[in-house]
């Protein structure tokens, strides 16, 4: 059996305590080491195999799962926040379902909530939004015409916006060129709830170059929306 588990947003604290009795009783854990905070595994027992997948091909992976279940060990992959969301587990379990392996997942607290709450805000509230819309920019990833920024912004409901910090500046302008009015609220939030979290907070036309002055390229998403106000 291979347990999928979403590892939360960064603090150990809000891991799960299923996912934690999986990983601590793991023989072998494969994790996403470029985001998930190593201290989740502080409590790994001794022996446990660990393989970092940010230095892995999915092949590689998979024959480390493969190679597990084969010895009838228990294999925990390790995803951050949960693996549901942009968390490209689904390529896996294809693959093990081809292979005859059996696999679980535990959810896990997304970093939209996390940054939520570093943010102490609501996404949804009355009269100003009840739609919380979360997406992308596309990058090496493609995303559907149907889903570009624009059409999205066109709602001005809530927005958080996963992996395109780095271009916050294209993304301001697009946000706006679809709807969003220049003085909508914006926030970033850089790995919120891990000790050194940042929150950056503007609007759309000056969100973008105070995340560029704080020095922030990536690990952060974007929020915007009128939640964000004082209404």
């Amino acid at each position: 059996m291979v347990s999928f588990i979403g590892a939360g947003p960064g603090d150990p604290e809000l891991l799960t305590i299923k996912g934690k009795k999986l990983i601590d009783s793991a023989d072998i854990i494969i994790y996403a080491g470029s985001l998930v905070n190593p201290k989740v595994l502080a409590d790994a027992k001794e022996g446990a195999q660990i393989y970092n997948s940010a230095t892995m091909t999915l092949e590689e992976v998979l024959a480390v799962m493969k190679d597990g279940e084969a010895k009838g060990l228990k294999v925990v992959r390790v995803h951050t926040g949960d693996p549901a969301i942009f968390g490209a587990h689904r390529e896996q379990m294809v693959e093990l379902d081809k292979l005859g392996i059996p696999y679980e997942i535990v959810p896990g607290v997304s970093s939209f909530l996390a940054a939520a709450a570093s943010l102490k805000r609501e996404y949804t509230l009355p009269g100003v939004s009840q739609t919380v819309i979360l997406t992308r920019m596309e990058g090496r990833t493609a995303v559907p015409e149907r889903e570009q920024i624009e059409a999205l912004a066109a709602h001005q409901a809530t927005m958080v916006i996963f992996l395109s910090v780095g271009e916050i500046e294209t993304l301001s302008k697009r946000l706006q060129a679809g709807g969003y009015p220049a003085d909508t609220p914006a926030a970033v939030g850089y790995k919120a709830s891990w000790e050194d979290q940042k929150i950056v907070q503007g609007t759309l036309t000056d969100i973008a170059e105070k995340v560029k002055e704080a020095g922030i390229r990536k690990t952060a998403l974007v929020t915007v929306g009128r939640f964000l106000g004082d209404t």
